[in-house]
């Protein structure tokens, strides 16, 4: 087969080229390393490029901006690829502030873009889109909480499991990061119910894994390892750095997309984390991070909370499991955090 991934050279995409790669499946990579434009020097991904295209055996790297139009069009009339998996994105909710229009043109146009194109030249192909949970912006905080020792938690015994998919995503604080990203859920399940098109769109909780190249605005466990390993004092947003977010390692996520490719569904929505079971507070990250660096972590509280950020967040893993019940979660968040630290070490 040959399998499309956007945003390539980032976390996800380089984990879907290099695991699909090794299944003996052709790769397509577009990247054009604009997380760098976004996040400056630290957001650089052209090291992963390059280990995608020194280690991959049949590995194509395409430098393409998703916002052109006629050149996505062009593209994928040329390649006809068999399935087409998008992870390039605007990452940062707090960026998306001061760059709207890229922001909007990069999530949502850019999506379009490639949605029309898959339509008129290659409809039968799976189309996978990494959504966000930021899809349900600010509204998770409605749900009542009870505070612990080191982080929140849900109080409603509905929301023992997390967060499912029938949550609603209206009348709440997305930030501009994730009305955008609504625009985009939206129209890749539209082309899936309207078309016919085999469509998902996977709401991740927090995406990491040891490619990560973390930045303050984005990449919640890298960041936090690098601050740990450099020395460098973290900065904590609110809520007694006790918010919670679920983590999944790359690799489970390109697993699932493997099963989706597999056996494909219609405009169909998925809460893809590690579920509560991989969730955990900024506090208890410190306390996992320290365990495998043996680096005492530097932190600072700032009062005031990010905008729209979410106090709790974990994924209801039910809805996936159930439809696909193969998938499980390969790597523990430990286990993860570990190879992140072992990740950075190598680099540095």
């Amino acid at each position: 087969m040959k399998i499309l991934v956007t945003g390539s050279s980032g976390l996800i995409g380089s984990e879907v080229c290099t695991y699909f790669s090794g299944k003996g499946h052709s790769i397509h990579g577009i990247d054009n390393n604009q997380r760098m434009e976004f996040f400056g020097p630290q957001g650089d991904t052209s090291w992963r490029q390059k280990e995608l295209s020194d280690n991959l055996s049949d590995f194509t790297h395409h430098v393409l901006d998703i916002r052109d139009r006629e050149k996505v069009l062009d593209l994928i009339k040329s390649i006809k690829p068999d399935a087409i998996v998008h992870t390039a994105a605007q990452p940062s909710h707090d960026k998306a502030a001061s760059i709207p229009f890229d922001d909007f043109d990069v999530n949502a146009v850019g999506t379009l873009n490639l949605l029309e194109a898959t339509r008129q030249f290659c409809s039968n192909s799976p189309f996978v889109h990494m959504s966000t949970n930021k899809v349900y912006g600010d509204g998770p905080n409605s749900v009542p909480l009870k505070e612990l020792d080191t982080r929140w938690d849900y109080a409603d015994p509905a929301y023992e499991n997390g967060i499912s998919e029938s949550f609603s995503i209206d009348q709440c604080k997305h930030s501009l990061f994730g009305a955008s990203k609504v625009a985009a859920d939206v129209m890749v399940q539209e082309y899936g119910r309207y078309f016919g098109m085999a469509t998902c769109c996977l709401r991740g909780g927090c995406l990491t894994g040891p490619s990560h190249s973390g930045v303050e605005l984005h990449g919640f466990l890298s960041y936090l390892v690098k601050c740990n390993l450099g020395g460098t004092t973290y900065k904590i947003y609110g809520y007694k750095g006790k918010q919670v977010r679920d983590n999944i390692h790359s690799e489970d996520v390109a697993q699932f997309i493997d099963l989706f490719v597999q056996s494909p569904r219609s405009g169909e929505v998925y809460n893809l984390g590690g579920g509560k079971e991989n969730s955990c507070s900024i506090l208890e990250a410190f306390e996992i991070c320290e365990s495998h660096s043996g680096i005492s972590q530097k932190y600072e509280y700032q009062e005031g909370n990010r905008i729209g950020d979410h106090i709790c967040y974990f994924s209801d893993l039910t809805k996936i499991k159930s439809h696909y019940p193969t998938f499980y979660l390969r790597h523990s968040l430990s286990d993860t955090i570990k190879q992140i630290v072992e990740a950075h070490k190598r680099r540095s």
